[in-house]
C-alpha cells in the first residue's frame, strides 16, 4: 500500500481494498525528484512529519518511509520483496500523475498487478463535464449543474478491521535498507534546523484523529452561522479542515456526509449548503488543474501574459513581512508566517492588495504562500491566486479590488485579529487600529505608536494604487466596467 496524500485509515479505498488481499507492506515515498519545483514547501514539511507520525503509529510503527525517486523505489520494492499487487489512491497533480503513469507502465511490463481508487475527491475531473463533454471553466454551473446532477459522493468506509501488516523488518531482520534510499521519518529532515516552526506544531493538533475532532468539533461549534461568519476572522465559522483534507488525514467523503447529518439536525440548510459549496471550490480546483496542467505557471486568460507587473522587490518584502501600514494585511501575513495558515477572508485582502495596490505579480504570491501554508494544495494555491489576480477562470475581474481599509472595518470592526497578530497596534482605539495613519498624534502617542518606527507607514496610497491598477488593466486593450 502505497500512501501520498491519504494519510489516514478510515474512508481510505486503497488500503481498504489492499486488505482484503493478503499481508500488506505500508510504504511512504519523500519524492522530491519528480516534485522539482513543487515539493512541499517548509510549512508542509512540518506538517507532513506530525502526521506520518500519526500515521505510523496507527500502522504499529510498520510505515516504511523512503527518499528518494518513487519512479525507481517502487519497482525495486516489488520486485525485492516479491510483491504481486501495488495499491494507491490516485492523485491530480501534474508531476504526479506524469510519474505515476511511468510506473504503471513499468510494474505492468514486470507482471505486477497495480490497482488505484479515489480516495481524495468527491467527484473525480473526468466524471464532471458540460453536455459537449467539455470541462466546465465557471464555478457555479460546475457544481450546481455538473455535481449536484452527477452520482452521490459515497458513503465513507470505515478502517479495515482485517488489516495484516508486514515489514521489512519482520519478514528480513537483517535487511539493509539503504539501496532503498534514506529509511524513517525522521532521516527525511522535514523539520526546519532552527525551529521557527514551534508556534505551528503548538497551534495544530495532526493526523487522523485530530482531523475527525476538527471536523466534530466545527460542525457542533461552527456550521451554525456559517454563510455569514466564516468571513469574519474572529469567529469560530470556519472548518480549518484544509490542511487535513489536503494530506488526506480526512476524506472530503467524510466531511460531507458528515456536514449533511449535522446540517439536517441543526436545521442550518442555508449554512450547510455554503459549507458544501466549499468543498465544492477544493473540487472545482482540482478540475481546472487536471484539464489545464499549466495552470500553476500560465494564466488563464492569455491577455494577461502582457500585463505590465510592477518589479519592486521591497514593496513584496513589506507584504511579506507583514509591514505593509494596512494592519489587516499585516494581521495575516503574520498570521501565516506564525501559523502556517491564514483565515480565508483575509487571504482574499492580502492576494488583492499584492497583486493590484502594488501590481506584484501572482506568482510572488503564489510562492510565497506554497512556502508558509500547512494546507499548501497545488490546485487551490493555483486557482485561487489567478482568480485573485483576474486571470484565471470564473476570477474575480481584475477591477474589483479589496480595500483593505474597508474590510477591517466591516470584518474585524473592534480589531480583535489585528491587536492578536500585530500586538504593536493592541493599545489603539477600535475607531483608529484599522488605519492609523489617520489617527491624531494624541491617540497614537498614548498607544506608544510612532509611525515609521515601531509601525510602518503605508507603503502604498490605496486610491492612487488603485487608478493605476486599472490604467495598467486597461492597457491590455480590454473592456473594463469600473466598480467597487
Amino acid at each position: 500500500m502505497w500512501f501520498r496524500l491519504d494519510l489516514r485509515l478510515a474512508d481510505n479505498p486503497a488500503l481498504i481494498a489492499a486488505a482484503k488481499n493478503g499481508a500488506v507492506l505500508p510504504v511512504y515515498i519523500l519524492d522530491d525528484d519528480n516534485a522539482q519545483q513543487w515539493a512541499m514547501g517548509g510549512a508542509s514539511r512540518c506538517w507532513l512529519h506530525e502526521s506520518l507520525s500519526s500515521l505510523n503509529a496507527s500502522l504499529d510503527n510498520k510505515l516504511l518511509v523512503l527518499n528518494g525517486d518513487a519512479q525507481q523505489l517502487i519497482p525495486l520494492l516489488a520486485q525485492r520483496y516479491q510483491v504481486n499487487e501495488i495499491y494507491w489512491n490516485r492523485c491530480y497533480e501534474p508531476w504526479r500523475i506524469a510519474r505515476d503513469t511511468r510506473i504503471k507502465a513499468d510494474l505492468s511490463a514486470a507482471s505486477v498487478n497495480v490497482q488505484t481508487f479515489n480516495g481524495s475527491l468527491l467527484w473525480e475531473p473526468w466524471t464532471v463535464s458540460k453536455a459537449d463533454k467539455s470541462p466546465y471553466k465557471v464555478f457555479t454551473p460546475y457544481y450546481r449543474r455538473g455535481c449536484l446532477n452527477a452520482a452521490e459522493p459515497r458513503q465513507p468506509m470505515p478502517a479495515p478491521d482485517n488489516l495484516n501488516l508486514w515489514s521489512p523488518d519482520a519478514g528480513h531482520p537483517h535487511d539493509d535498507l539503504s539501496s532503498l534510499g534514506t529509511a524513517g521519518i525522521n532521516s527525511l529532515n522535514l523539520l526546519p534546523e532552527i525551529a521557527w516552526h514551534k508556534e505551528i506544531q503548538t497551534t495544530w493538533k495532526v493526523g487522523e484523529s485530530a482531523a475527525q475532532q476538527r471536523l466534530a468539533d466545527f460542525l457542533d461549534a461552527g456550521l451554525t452561522g456559517y454563510r455569514e461568519g466564516r468571513n469574519f476572522p474572529t469567529k469560530a465559522n470556519v472548518s480549518r479542515l484544509s490542511p487535513h483534507l489536503h494530506f488526506g488525514e480526512i476524506s472530503p467523503n467524510q466531511a460531507w456526509h458528515q456536514a449533511k447529518m449535522a446540517g439536517a439536525h441543526l436545521q442550518a440548510e442555508d449554512d450547510l449548503d455554503c459549507f458544501l459549496s466549499e468543498l465544492g471550490w477544493r473540487e472545482f480546483s482540482y478540475n481546472l488543474l487536471y484539464h489545464r496542467p499549466e495552470l500553476p505557471t500560465e494564466p488563464i486568460q492569455q491577455k494577461f501574459k502582457n500585463f505590465p507587473w510592477d518589479t519592486n522587490q521591497a514593496a513584496a518584502k513589506a507584504w511579506q513581512k507583514g509591514l505593509t501600514g494596512y494592519p489587516l494585511v499585516d494581521a495575516g501575513m503574520r498570521e501565516l508566517w506564525q501559523t502556517g495558515y491564514m483565515h480565508n477572508r483575509v487571504r482574499m485582502v492580502v492576494g488583492s492588495f499584492l497583486v493590484k495596490n502594488l501590481q506584484t505579480h501572482w506568482h510572488i504570491g503564489e510562492n510565497w504562500f506554497w512556502d508558509c501554508l500547512v494546507d499548501a494544495d497545488l490546485a487551490s494555491n493555483s486557482a485561487s491566486w489567478q482568480w485573485i489576480a483576474g486571470c484565471g477562470a470564473d476570477a474575480a475581474p481584475y477591477f474589483r479590488v479589496f480595500n483593505p481599509t474597508t474590510q477591517s472595518e466591516r470584518f474585524d470592526s473592534e480589531g480583535g485579529y489585528i491587536r492578536r497578530y500585530v500586538p504593536e497596534l493592541a493599545k489603539l482605539p477600535a475607531k483608529y487600529i484599522h488605519a492609523p495613519a489617520k489617527a491624531p498624534q494624541a491617540i497614537l502617542d498614548a498607544a506608544g505608536i510612532t509611525l515609521g518606527d515601531n509601525y510602518p507607514l503605508p507603503i502604498v496610497d490605496v486610491k492612487a494604487s488603485r487608478e493605476r491598477a486599472l490604467a495598467a488593466f486597461k492597457s491590455l486593450g480590454s473592456q473594463v466596467r469600473l466598480e467597487d
